[in-house]
């Protein structure tokens, strides 16, 4: 078994950062990919950024240059630093990491971009 555990959601004003982590535990062998997706009400859950085993990146168009992915192999974490926060960036951001060949969810972390 694999266990993601969230940190860092929360309230922000527009113009704010936040900086979301997630920690992966359990029957670990090799992490190709590691990610955040976000699904705001009423809408399908969008992938808002991938980091891959070798460090490639990519990010949702609407967040590129405002926020960035990065990971700590040795402590299998992946963070997402969100900088410029919109309120449309308003969503609960689920962790998502593939530990070959199974892709693993976390339970999901509020976000809200609100004066």
């Amino acid at each position: 078994q694999v266990q993601l555990v969230e940190s860092g959601g929360g309230l922000v004003q527009p113009g704010g950062s936040l900086r979301l982590s997630c920690a992966a535990s359990g029957r670990i062998f090799s992490i190709s990919r590691m990610g955040w997706y976000r699904q705001a009400p009423g809408n399908a859950r969008e992938l808002v950024a991938n980091i891959f085993s070798g460090g490639a990146t990519n990010y949702a168009d609407s967040v590129k240059g405002r926020f960035t992915i990065s990971r700590d192999n040795a402590k299998n974490t992946v963070y997402l630093q969100m900088n410029s926060l919109k309120p449309e960036d308003t969503a609960v951001y689920y962790c998502n990491v593939v530990v070959t060949p199974r892709e693993h969810w976390g339970t999901g972390t509020l976000v809200t971009v609100s004066s």
